[in-house]
């Protein structure tokens, strides 16, 4: 009986999982350059009856697992931004975090600091810096679409637009941004990519999925919430008889 309960209870934590994910996906739906979560489920561990070792097995639940980030195109946005840029193809621009590493996005809404820095919203500096000359503004700059940064026909320093080998196990920090990991691989120069000045990249969240999503996540946490209840209820009665 107690293995019904413990069941039920990690279907419910799973179904949890899946809802804080499509939660989160649906609240970035218009953030630029945002990659849409993607959530998994895998079974637990399978067991016999201790009572009876010929018995068939029985399963613990399941629990759920992330797959990674979508990597598929959002769509391109023109904006007329100078410094509004995006990827055409895989790739991510590389930026560098307040700790001081290096991380990855693909959300192109830059702008200039004080000092010159092409910067994100944020305030991180492209890795490596590219610093446009005193008195520049924004509209003087001319990006090519293989990342050359000019100024007055002068080359100031180059978009670097990498890619990993495995997109789908880097770590997401926030802001649109993620780090590589062991499973991610280190990365690397990517080839084929379009840099598009004067376009933002869109979120690639679809809500029509993301709303199917949650409502099977929904009706699996209150399927599962019903078993404890009759779980817990079969447990009087056995109480009782005893």
């Amino acid at each position: 009986m107690l293995e019904g309960l413990y069941a039920a209870a990690a279907g419910m934590t799973a179904e949890q999982d899946q809802l804080d994910a499509t939660a989160n996906n649906i609240s970035n739906e218009d953030t630029p350059g945002y990659q849409s979560e993607e959530v998994g489920f895998q079974d637990l561990l399978y067991e016999n009856d201790d009572d009876d070792p010929s018995s068939a097995v029985v399963g613990a639940g399941s629990a759920a697992s992330a797959v990674g980030y979508s990597q598929q195109q959002g769509s391109l946005e023109q904006t007329g931004g100078p410094l509004d840029l995006a990827i055409e193809g895989n790739g991510y621009f590389q930026v560098r975090l307040a700790n001081g590493t290096t991380g990855l996005t693909r959300d192109g809404s830059f702008q200039l600091n004080s000092h010159g820095q092409i910067t994100t919203a944020s305030g991180q500096t492209l890795v490596p810096p590219i610093t446009v000359p005193a008195g520049t503004s924004a509209s003087d700059i001319r990006v090519s679409t293989n990342g050359v940064v000019s100024v007055g026909g002068r080359r100031v320093g180059t978009l670097a637009v990498v890619m990993v080998p495995a997109p789908d196990k880097l770590l997401a920090n926030g802001d649109s941004t993620y780090t590589t990991t062991a499973a991610s691989g280190a990365p690397r120069a990517v080839r084929g990519a379009v840099v598009q000045q004067g376009y933002l990249e869109q979120s690639n969240v679809d809500l029509d999925v993301e709303i199917s999503n949650m409502e099977s996540a929904q009706q699996g946490y209150e399927m599962a919430s019903k078993a404890i209840s009759m779980e817990a209820d079969m447990g009087q009665i056995a109480a009782t008889l005893k």
